[in-house]
């Protein structure tokens, strides 16, 4: 296969930039390791309310992704957090009114964030977007660089943008090999989230809103450590979600987990929490198209991202990164894989292949 364009990474920002590249009349090519498009954005439907496994929310004064909320036609809500907030110590013991809801005054999206990734597929012929196909090589040749995937596909481009967490595209065999100070700026990129689980408890009645809470938690003992509401803007199944806390090597045994995590249920919010309808866990530690080894090191803080010089103009500029870990601004949110689209694709139109 011949294109101008190879983008690898079909999250956010590789969606967002194959389709402004498209539209600009560019030959491009997606591809997505995973067999469906969306990345770490992941929803899913459960007894007909809308669930975000990844990415949930967005903010005030990130003006990229509202536009494009509005230009596909999609709508948002605010994130509930009406009511009291509860605490909990490591030993268990529970407050009421402690703190406040941490997430107040954010955004969530209806449908789910993948509303708006799978608008974006949409937008792409089928001849442009090629699910389950991870790229394993990238060689550098007098006619641009040749990819190929695991299932011996070769891909000859005359650009290829990386639209992926820079850890993971450490892991692809390029040749001629990047200098070690490429290699070291790639894996000391922090995977933003690819530490993390989440899990989320539906119930038929929102009894947390009815008792005065809001959803909002914080937890000293755990296994979450942080929860929300995660309830449709308008009627039920009603949710509750939460980070995990417990660090990936101690969380493997998910019957256990399953069962710490209704037991906590119950200490925050009652006895109407025993039993929810579902109780969905995803691990992003070891889901491998997001998260390497190196990812199941704790991130205490959100890390400083941005394209280190060293792998910036890359083969001659024909080796593009974009993807949210290289957005200086907005590097780990939502808004951070747009701005890193919207620089791809400016280097891109400047230096027209």
């Amino acid at each position: 296969m011949e294109t101008q364009i190879l983008i690898i990474g079909a999250g956010l920002s590789g969606l967002n930039l194959a389709t402004q590249l498209s539209e600009r009349g560019h030959d491009i090519l997606l591809v997505e390791a995973r067999d469906r498009p969306g990345g770490r954005v992941l929803t899913e439907l459960r007894e007909g309310g809308y669930f975000d496994l990844g990415p949930a929310w967005f903010w005030p004064g990130q003006p990229r992704i509202a536009a494009l909320i509005d230009q596909l036609g999609l709508t948002w809500f605010e994130q509930f957090s009406d009511g009291a907030l509860r605490f909990e110590d490591a030993l268990g013991h529970v407050e009421t009114g402690r703190g406040f809801a941490s997430m107040q005054g954010s955004y969530r999206v209806h449908g789910g964030m993948a509303a708006l990734t799978d608008a974006l597929a949409a937008k792409l012929s089928a001849t442009r977007l090629k699910l389950s196909t991870p790229i394993i090589a990238l060689n550098r040749n007098i006619d641009g660089i040749t990819a190929i995937s695991d299932n011996g596909l070769t891909i000859q481009a005359q650009k290829v943008v990386l639209a992926l967490p820079p850890r993971l595209a450490s892991q692809i065999a390029f040749s001629p090999a990047p200098p070690l100070t490429a290699l070291d700026a790639m894996n000391g990129i922090a995977t933003w989230m690819a530490g993390h689980a989440k899990a989320i408890a539906t119930y038929d009645t929102p009894f947390w809103r009815d008792a005065g809470l809001s959803g909002d938690a914080i937890s000293r003992r755990g296994p979450m450590v942080e929860m929300h509401d995660a309830s449709p803007a308008d009627g039920g199944p009603f949710a509750l979600f939460g980070f995990i806390g417990v660090p990936p090597q101690a969380r493997q045994d998910e019957q256990r987990l399953r069962q710490a995590l209704v037991e906590q249920l119950i200490r925050l919010f009652g006895p109407e929490a025993a039993a929810p309808t579902s109780l969905r866990i995803m691990d992003w530690a070891f889901d491998p198209y997001t998260a390497t080894p190196l990812d199941h090191q704790p991130v205490f803080t959100h890390p400083q991202y941005g394209l280190p010089r060293a792998l910036d103009r890359m083969w001659e500029a024909r080796l593009i990164f974009s993807g949210t870990e290289v957005a200086a601004q907005f590097g780990g949110y939502l808004e951070g894989a747009l701005e890193a689209a919207e620089n791809a694709f400016e280097q891109i139109e400047t230096e027209k292949v």
